[in-house]
């Protein structure tokens, strides 16, 4: 199973945790396709943990939908989510036991991945705790990385052991697509802004078929929810999206689709930070400091397909800072006779560089601007 491009879609644990059921889900759905999210690219609709009952089948040993959530079964809401031209995701864990306490995949991973199967699972997310001390992460993840190669469907693997025993460095001989290589994600600048710069020095471990996953989002959230903490304002959320989408990180959103507001659904639907996101080049960005060496305020370079560059700028502080580019740090040098035509993403205006730097206006703390930029002479 060949994944290209980061995927996308939404996650229930960021704002439902364990207060799922059908409806919920079927209504999640219903508003993804209503909201134009589908056709913008969120195509999977991913139950998180909670889902089945606290014990196995006894005469199976099957894990067993929890019927009071799930009347209906999952192979029928999968056939609902499929019949919506989306694509149905579910989890477990590598642990005898899940992080929420139901039923892990430990010793079980060959028959989960065929009850999964039967389910009409396209994707799983597959966690990490309570993991005996038997257990090794490389060996656990490709036990489940070979059990889902051979179930007889399509499943997206998606690791999440949280970026533990140097993840990145074995994660893609598993089978992953994408893995997590981060602690969870809160609804606070801190929380988003650590998880974003910690993982710069990785961005070299990930490639198309297995992309460093950075957690669900938590953009349009607005302090509810599980991990509500004390929210964002739209600016923190404009950074937090444009952070994931030049990184190359899987897109999975974590607010409640039914209740988000047309500014959410604008910032997510971004054509021109979507197509940073998705770029079929699937290379990795890289950081370029502020050259009066404020480390809270520094710029992001991606290359991309055709000879663009896209540039985002940001202040991760708590006061206005001014930003200077040297396109030497981008490989344009004064000698070159190049100049950058830049368009920016939020507003579609066209600017130009000098031959030697680009001058960026004070962001607000917190704040950004991307670009794509296209190199031209001068």
């Amino acid at each position: 199973m060949l994944i290209p491009v980061p995927p996308m879609g939404w996650n229930t644990w960021n704002t439902f945790a364990a207060d799922i059921n059908e409806e919920l889900i079927r209504s999640a759905a219903d508003s993804i396709v209503k909201l134009g999210l589908r056709e913008a690219g969120y195509t999977y609709v991913v139950i998180d943990d909670c889902w089945s009952l606290r014990e196995r089948d006894p005469h199976t040993n099957e894990i067993v939908a929890d019927p009071a959530k799930f009347p209906g079964g999952m192979k029928a809401l999968a056939d609902y989510i499929h019949g919506k031209g989306l694509k149905f995701g579910i989890y477990s864990c590598a642990g005898v036991r899940t992080c929420a306490d139901y039923p892990g995949s430990f010793g079980h991973e060959f028959l989960d991945a065929r009850t999964f199967a039967g389910f009409g699972v396209d994707f799983l997310k597959y966690d990490y705790c309570n993991v005996p001390v038997t257990g090794q992460a490389p060996l656990l993840y490709r036990r489940m990385g070979q059990a889902l190669r051979t179930c007889g469907r399509d499943i997206l693997f998606s690791a999440c052991n949280w970026g533990i025993e140097e993840v990145g460095t074995w994660i893609r001989s598993t089978g992953a697509h994408m893995y997590r290589s981060t602690g969870d994600i809160a609804d606070n600048f801190k929380s988003m802004s650590n998880i974003a710069t910690g993982q710069i020095p990785h961005l070299s471990q990930s490639a198309p078929n297995c992309f460093n996953d950075l957690d669900m989002l938590t953009v349009g959230m607005f302090g509810k929810g599980n991990v509500g903490s004390s929210g964002c304002t739209m600016v923190d959320y404009q950074t937090q999206f444009s952070f994931w989408t030049l990184m190359g990180s899987p897109l999975m959103l974590g607010c409640d689709p039914r209740t988000m507001t047309p500014e959410i659904v604008g910032l997510v639907t971004n054509r021109e930070l979507l197509r940073i996101n998705q770029d079929p080049a699937g290379l990795q960005a890289y950081r370029i400091n502020h050259c009066w060496g404020n480390p809270e305020c520094f710029t992001l370079a991606r290359l991309l397909e055709g000879g663009d560059i896209a540039l985002g700028f940001f202040n991760i502080s708590e006061n206005p800072c001014g930003n200077l580019l040297l396109l030497e740090h981008i490989g344009l040098t004064y000698e070159s006779g190049m100049r950058l035509r830049m368009v920016d993403c939020f507003t579609g205006e066209e600017h130009y560089s000098g031959r030697d730097t680009v001058k960026v206006p004070k962001l607000p703390p917190h704040g950004c601007l991307v670009y794509r930029c296209t190199p031209v002479k001068a």
